[in-house]
């Protein structure tokens, strides 16, 4: 997510894994069944989130923080302890959160600017629903391998490709699913992503070893997503291919469009690719943006408040809604700004409390320990990796901690395997990194689904690469296939 190249000793040093004895398997599961069940009564049962209104996800995970600080208490853990862990939690997504708030004044600001809208424009032009799809996880993945950022490609490429998608009459769902497949890919496969370094020094390897030795199983999982893409798209059937003409009109009627608009997101990838740190690249999106709302569409900011430094003011923080003779724009050509990331980031925060809590009383670890138990095989091992990953990105809602934790639970008993630590990191980020953005409470999947504007519901089944990922590390473990085993051994 971020560039920085310490980033994965940092993570490392700072993140200490709790061991409490006192603690049973049954009793660090308590937590996790009572929130698990609440959520799935939320979503199956009750309708419409009607519990606690539009913020009922995140005060059930406040339920499950304070279901877990009973266990605690109850195994002689003192609330110190367990408020030292919700506070590292809180401080490792600060910046996140600053992203996020970014990413809302970012859409705002694009839109006015007619920055979003000549992206709309052009791709219409170029992308039609034939190869929509497939395009779409190939443009993410470019992106992404270069700025080694999934949270990038989707607050730049990824909103642009699903106002072009959703204006062709493609399901948002889809065009979210293959977006974040695409950067997942990358953000695997750079050499500059934060969770890419992150794995290998969990497993003791290098970098290098580690991109090359998870290709293995990370090129066919791609091959297989662009292939079940490539035939989604041939048999979706679209209603805006006969619209184009008018969709083209009506925003060439709204909106001063312009090449010279795709300034601003170029000069954006263009400071992560120069290893800007994502706020000030952010940031300068924003300024840039604002500088040609006023150069380019004097109009649409006269036409949103009774002045134009009003209309920006209002971009960033609230929201705005631009209105077009097409009713399909309407919907579009709508953000909300800074306030529209407030339900996110609350998610965020209470996922963070409960994750914390959880750790702070050793539930993590003992969970971890269990499943590491029953690993008497080497698909067995696999298999136990596997699941405490994606068990981690759920209680935990963090990919770090479902690196890292794993990360150092594991090592030892692949050492003892004979296994060379390269299958370790391939594991972590086969099952670790890509199964975060499924989940709807976790730091990822909110994010993405905030950004995207398209509920983690909606896109999960289309996520092809990231579900299919831990399905393919298992099978190559299952065959035996490219199974790297120490010298030594």
């Amino acid at each position: 997510m971020q560039e920085n190249d310490n980033l994965s000793d940092i993570k490392t040093e700072k993140q200490s894994i709790i061991d409490n004895k006192e603690l049973s398997f049954f009793e660090a599961l308590i937590p996790v069944i009572i929130l698990i069940s609440l959520l799935a009564i939320n979503i199956f049962i009750i309708e419409d989130q009607e519990w606690f209104g539009a913020y009922t996800n995140q005060i059930i995970l406040i339920i499950g923080g304070g279901i877990a600080a009973a266990v605690g208490l109850f195994n002689k853990v003192t609330f110190p302890t367990m408020l030292k862990e919700v506070w590292e939690n809180l401080k490792s997504v600060f910046v996140p959160i600053m992203i996020l708030f970014l990413v809302g004044a970012l859409a705002g600001t694009w839109l006015v600017s007619g920055v979003i809208p000549a992206m709309v424009y052009y791709g219409l032009q170029v992308l039609s629903p034939e190869i929509f799809l497939p395009a779409s996880v190939i443009i993410a993945a470019i992106i992404s391998i270069a700025t080694g950022s999934s949270w990038t490609t989707s607050a730049t490429v990824g909103i642009a490709l699903v106002g072009i998608g959703t204006a062709l009459g493609i399901h948002p769902g889809m065009i979210a699913g293959a977006v974040i497949s695409g950067a997942y890919f990358g953000d695997k496969m750079s050499p500059l992503s934060d969770t890419t370094n992150l794995a290998p020094a969990m497993a003791g390897t290098d970098l290098f070893t580690h991109i090359k030795y998870m290709s293995i199983t990370t090129v066919p999982t791609i091959i297989i997503t662009l292939i079940v893409f490539a035939v989604i798209s041939l048999n979706i059937d679209t209603t805006g291919t006969a619209d184009v003409s008018n969709l083209l009109s009506s925003i060439d009627d709204t909106f001063h469009i312009s090449p010279w608009l795709f300034a601003v997101p170029v000069a954006v990838v263009a400071l992560i690719l120069l290893k800007t740190k994502p706020l000030l690249a952010l940031v300068s999106g924003i300024v840039l943006a604002i500088i040609f709302a006023f150069l380019f569409q004097g109009a649409i900011l006269d036409s949103l408040a009774d002045s134009r430094v009003s209309a920006i003011v209002r971009s960033i923080f609230t929201d705005t809604a631009i209105v077009t003779d097409n009713e399909k724009l309407n919907d579009l050509f709508s953000a909300g700004g800074m306030e529209g990331m407030l339900w996110t980031i609350f998610l965020i925060i209470c996922a963070m409390v409960f994750g914390g809590i959880m750790d702070g009383i050793g539930a993590l670890a003992r969970i971890t320990k269990a499943l590491l138990s029953v690993a008497t095989s080497v698909f067995g091992l696999f298999a136990s990796t596997v699941a405490s990953c994606i068990g981690l990105n759920i209680v935990a809602s963090d990919q770090y901690l479902a690196i890292v934790i794993p990360g150092k639970m594991f090592k030892q008993a692949y050492e003892d395997k004979g296994l060379a630590p390269q299958n370790l990191s391939r594991t972590l980020e086969d099952s670790g990194t890509v199964t975060s953005v499924l989940i709807p409470w976790n730091t990822c999947g909110a994010y993405q689904s905030g950004v995207l504007g398209v509920g983690v519901g909606e896109y999960i089944f289309y996520a092809v690469f990231n579900w299919l990922s831990p399905f393919t590390t298992l099978l190559f473990a299952a065959l035996n296939l490219k199974i790297k085993m120490l010298k030594n051994k």
